[in-house]
């Protein structure tokens, strides 16, 4: 059997290009990868998607997409894909050594953040750490923060938790910025954040009743004097990694790894394979622009499939 749509991965970018090719009676069939539902299943409290005034929690979310596109007859298989043959067409999505086929593909496998490997990381995720300050930072209302990283990301994040915040220590392990001049310029100005060079965290502590983040180890990487700092919460911002190893080499993506979309559309440089949500995305990365993404992959695949059949 050949499908209409295959989309690979889940998410709000996945599940609203399911949405829509389902109510356009495409017949779309989804493989939702090993994280079912994406970045927003390890986030507690989303509170800036339109349409819960009281906010809902990430997995709560996710799991009413996900029983919406159900209701219009999606075909999920929670299964991961291992490789795909985008060389002629129909194409050709594996699961292990198992093909399906189809005319058009959605890619929305995501990315994810790039953690430093601690455990209070695991720990601490949505109780005090994220990887998300425009999501996360009003919860650090008149608090004391912590933005781990060097480059852009972090100046970025650390500048936008000085709206929330009351104090931003940006933590570094080396003596400068990899930055660019414009956006340290902007940090280094800025009387809520405080530089601690030449610094990395050893370990984050914290309560577990309530469960939350009451301070970090520290260790200085030239001398290597350890000490104990209180703190509210922990920002770590040293990039993300488009979730796109699937398509390396087979399809256009920049020097990260996002995916290359043509300018006002989600079309790769395959006719017929489409990318939304955060693997294309390395700009914005929020729940609401990567359904909105979802909602344009699914109407240009819908043109697409109306042109190769009138073709």
């Amino acid at each position: 059997m050949v499908h209409n749509v295959i989309i690979i991965g889940s998410g709000p970018a996945g599940y609203t290009a399911a949405l829509y090719t389902a109510r356009a009676d495409l017949k779309p069939i989804m493989f939702s990868g090993l994280q079912p539902g994406g970045q927003l299943m390890i986030t507690t409290e989303v509170e800036n998607y339109p349409g819960f005034p009281d906010g809902i929690m990430g997995p709560e979310l996710m799991e009413m997409f996900r029983k919406q596109v159900e209701r219009f007859g999606v075909e999920i298989h929670d299964q991961q894909v291992t490789r795909v043959d985008l060389t002629e067409r129909p194409f050709k999505v594996y699961v292990e050594d198992e093909a399906h086929l189809a005319k058009s593909i959605i890619i929305t496998t995501g990315a994810s953040a790039k953690w430093l490997g601690l455990e209070g990381e695991v720990i601490f995720g949505g109780f005090g750490v994220s990887a998300c300050a425009t999501c996360d930072g009003f919860f650090f209302r008149n608090r004391e923060v912590i933005v781990v990283g060097g480059g852009d990301t972090a100046m970025e994040e650390a500048n936008y938790l000085t709206r929330h915040a009351s104090k931003v220590y940006l933590v570094h392990r080396r003596h400068e910025f990899r930055a660019s001049k414009i956006m340290q310029d902007r940090v280094l100005a800025n009387p809520k954040v405080e530089v601690l060079y030449n610094t990395a965290i050893e370990e984050i502590l914290g309560n577990s009743q309530p469960k939350k983040v009451t301070g970090v180890k520290l260790v200085d990487t030239v001398t290597g004097e350890k000490r104990e700092m209180p703190i509210d919460g922990v920002f770590v911002a040293i990039g993300h990694q488009p979730n796109s190893e699937l398509f390396k080499s087979v399809i256009d993506m920049d020097s990260v790894g996002y995916i290359a979309t043509l300018p006002g559309s989600t079309k790769t440089n395959i006719p017929g394979v489409f990318a939304a949500g955060d693997v294309a995305d390395s700009v914005y990365r929020q729940a609401i622009s990567a359904a909105g993404t979802g909602c344009m992959a699914a109407i240009d695949a819908e043109k697409y499939l109306e042109a190769i059949e009138h073709s």
